[in-house]
C-alpha cells in the first residue's frame, strides 16, 4: 500500500502545482484587485517572491492612500530585494519611506534599502558611485537607529565598504609608484596619491604599505634627479624613512626600507663631497 502511495506522489505533486499554476494565472487575469491581493500575500508568505512580486506590482497602483496600501509598498520593496533586483529594491524602499514616514517598517525599510546598495557595490577596482550611495545610507541608518536589531550588521557592512574605498586609493598610489620608477611625472602622482591616501584613512589597514611606498617612490625620484635638486628631494626621501619607522619601529617593510635608507645615505655623502669641492 506505502509503495503505491509512493508511487502516486509525483502525480499528486504535479496535479497540485498545476491547479496552483491555474489558480495563479486566472488571478492573474481578474480584474478585482482583493483576490489578488490575497494571492500575493499567499505567495509572499510562502516565499514564492517570483509569483508574489508580479502580483504586487500590479496592486500597488490601486492601494495607493488606502489602508493597505502600506503593507502592499513593503511587500514589494521586500519581493524586489529576496528576488535580489537589488536595483528596484532601493528605489521601492525609498518610496516606501518616504510615502509612510510614521510606519513601524521604516527601520527595517531604511536597512534593507541600505543593503541593497551595499550588494550593488562593485570591485574597488571600479567605479564607487553605488559604494559612496550605500555609506550615505548605511551611516544615516546607523544614526538615526543606534538600538535596531540591524546595527551590527550596517557597521559591518559599512567597514566593508570603507575598506573597499581604501583599497582603490590605495591601489591607485601603488600602481603609479610601479608605473613611475624613471618617470619623474608619474612617481610625483605616487607621492601625492600616497600622501591623500595616508590623510583621508589614517587607521587603514594598507597605511604601513603607503607609508614604504611612498619611501619608495620618493627614493627613486632623489636617486634620477638633477644635481641641483638631489639634495633636496633625498632629504625628502630619508624623512619618509623617519615617518615609516617612527609610525611602524618592527615594520614588514625593515629590509627593503633600509637598503633604501642606504642608497640615500650614500647619495647624501655624495652630494656632500660634490658642493664641497666646488
Amino acid at each position: 500500500m506505502f509503495s503505491k502511495i509512493r508511487r502516486l506522489l509525483p502525480f499528486l505533486f504535479l496535479l497540485m502545482l498545476f491547479a496552483s499554476c491555474s489558480e495563479y494565472q486566472k488571478v492573474l487575469k481578474n480584474t478585482e484587485v482583493k483576490p489578488k491581493y490575497d494571492m500575493a500575500q499567499k505567495f509572499y508568505d510562502a516565499e514564492d517572491y517570483k509569483r508574489a512580486l508580479r502580483l504586487f506590482e500590479q496592486i500597488a497602483p490601486k492601494y495607493v492612500g488606502k489602508p493597505q496600501g502600506e503593507r502592499v509598498m513593503f511587500f514589494l520593496a521586500d519581493s524586489y530585494f529576496n528576488r535580489e533586483d537589488y536595483n528596484m529594491a532601493g528605489y521601492q524602499f525609498e518610496r516606501f519611506i518616504k510615502s509612510y514616514p510614521k510606519s513601524d517598517k521604516v527601520p527595517e525599510a531604511a536597512f534593507s534599502g541600505a543593503k541593497s546598495y551595499f550588494e550593488l557595490s562593485p570591485s574597488y577596482s571600479l567605479d564607487q558611485t553605488d559604494t559612496d550611495k550605500a555609506l550615505v545610507k548605511l551611516q544615516a541608518f546607523i544614526n538615526a537607529y543606534p538600538e535596531s536589531e540591524f546595527f551590527a550588521e550596517a557597521n559591518d557592512m559599512a567597514k566593508q565598504l570603507t575598506t573597499k574605498k581604501e583599497r582603490k586609493a590605495f591601489e591607485i598610489g601603488k600602481q603609479f609608484n610601479k608605473l613611475g620608477e624613471f618617470n619623474f611625472d608619474v612617481l610625483r602622482s605616487a607621492v601625492a596619491a600616497l600622501d591623500n591616501f595616508v590623510s583621508d584613512y589614517p587607521g587603514s589597514i594598507y597605511r604601513e604599505e603607503a607609508l614604504f611606498l611612498k619611501l619608495e617612490a620618493t627614493t627613486n625620484m632623489a636617486l634620477n634627479s638633477f644635481e641641483s635638486l638631489k639634495q633636496e628631494r633625498l632629504e625628502n626621501a630619508k624623512n619618509a624613512y623617519q615617518v615609516l619607522k617612527k609610525q611602524y619601529p618592527e615594520t614588514k617593510f625593515a629590509k627593503k626600507a633600509d637598503n633604501l635608507l642606504e642608497k640615500i645615505e650614500k647619495e647624501l655623502q655624495n652630494s656632500t663631497d660634490i658642493t664641497a669641492t666646488k
